[in-house]
């Protein structure tokens, strides 16, 4: 079996490699993501077996899982999600979640599948930390569509998060809730702390400042152990660290209201260089491509539910809102960018298995299934670009 050495060469020869090889595809067609996940699945013990997941490399996973949320939650604009736009994402997940579950109780009633309270959540999710980077290398984090893709993925991710604490514990649904509301009075008391120091302009602040710019990186260390402690108190409390993650990420942006150029700049280095790059490799070395062509229907039969169960409910939603004026083509590639998942059905297959309610063979399925969409749609969402009117300020991607 290859070391834990061997095994991180090759995640990390194949984090040089991915955004090297998606850089000579014409017009980034292939999101370096999902070069990441195919080339784990390579080198994974399901195919070459040049590396496995030990303890050393889930540590390093699970820092990259958090990151990714903490980045995500850190994009999220409160006054956005709270406002039209995020109560139309907020609809339009739990109209998902609806014809999720019905969809799942149907096909649970006829054998097909198991673990339906689990596949319901996975097909409500939208894998914004995945997208990020995709819109980012775009150039449309800032306009109107990609505001409107982070507000459904937002919600796409929160949303299961917090349904997989209420409806897959081990606890029972009452009491779920109330740990839920433990952890977000927690969360509450640890965000409390930055920004009451931030309010009073303490030496300590000043001091802090200073370190940002030596070999102390103060703001970055911080950042970390907002995030490590956070995931630890989920941890505590039974719940998923994804929730952790991003409650840290919903903190740091509200110390740091307009953003910090530098600090982010640095966190994305240490999270985009190296952290996330493991997830994903990771990720695609747990897919068992052996299970996967064995059950080619439950794979179609997923990424059609997939298609049903989040993307229509997402275009429909687009196209009754007349206040962003988007074309058909627009409506269409919003509808697969909220398709797109991964992170959280990885995820919920992990609670799943580990309960003995999924096995290991239909987890491989799904989660190919979460890397088909990384794969395919953002791929075709793409190819519908069309060329921006300049006369359009709203199609040049100025803010609000």
């Amino acid at each position: 079996m290859p070391s834990a050495g061997a095994s991180l060469f090759w995640i990390a020869l194949i984090a040089v490699l991915a955004p090297l090889l998606a850089g000579f595809v014409p017009r980034r067609l292939v999101p370096e993501v999902v070069l990441l996940l195919v080339l784990g699945m390579v080198v994974g013990p399901n195919v070459l077996a040049l590396a496995v997941d030990g303890s050393e490399v889930d540590l390093l996973r699970e820092l990259g899982l958090g990151m990714l949320f903490l980045l995500a939650g850190f994009e999220i604009d409160v006054a956005e999600i709270t406002g039209r736009g995020g109560r139309r994402a907020l609809v339009t997940w739990s109209i998902s979640l609806v014809v999720a579950f019905a969809a799942v109780f149907l096909l649970g009633r006829s054998g097909v599948i198991s673990a339906e309270i689990a596949v319901a959540i996975a097909l409500t999710s939208t894998a914004l930390g995945t997208l990020l980077p995709i819109l980012k290398d775009g150039g449309l984090q800032k306009t109107a569509l990609g505001r409107t893709v982070i507000n459904h993925g937002a919600i796409g991710e929160l949303g299961p998060v917090v349904a997989m604490a209420v409806l897959l514990g081990s606890r029972g649904d009452i009491e779920s809730i109330v740990i839920l509301g433990v952890f977000v009075v927690a969360a509450v008391a640890v965000g409390f702390i930055p920004l009451r120091l931030r309010r009073e302009g303490s030496k300590l602040i000043a001091v802090i400042r200073r370190g940002s710019e030596t070999t102390a990186q103060t703001t970055v260390r911080l950042t970390m152990l907002l995030l490590i402690t956070l995931t630890a108190i989920a941890t505590i409390f039974g719940l998923d660290i994804i929730l952790g993650a991003f409650a840290a990420g919903f903190i740091l942006r509200r110390v740091v209201p307009t953003g910090n150029d530098q600090l982010e700049s640095k966190l994305e280095g240490l999270a985009f260089g190296f952290l996330i790059p493991i997830f994903f490799v990771t990720s695609g070395m747990s897919i068992d491509i052996g299970a996967v062509l064995a059950a080619p229907g439950i794979l179609v039969a997923f990424l059609v539910l997939l298609v049903l169960v989040r993307g229509v409910p997402v275009f429909l939603a687009t196209r009754l809102d007349r206040v962003d004026g988007f074309t058909t083509r627009e409506q269409i590639r919003v509808a697969l960018y909220a398709t797109t998942g991964l992170p959280l059905i990885v995820a919920v297959t992990g609670v799943a298995v580990d309960a003995g309610e999924m096995t290991p063979a239909n987890a491989s399925i799904l989660v190919a299934a979460g890397a088909i969409t990384v794969l395919v749609l953002p791929l075709l969402a793409t190819l519908l670009t069309v060329k921006p009117d300049i006369t359009d300020p709203e199609r040049r991607g100025t803010q609000r």
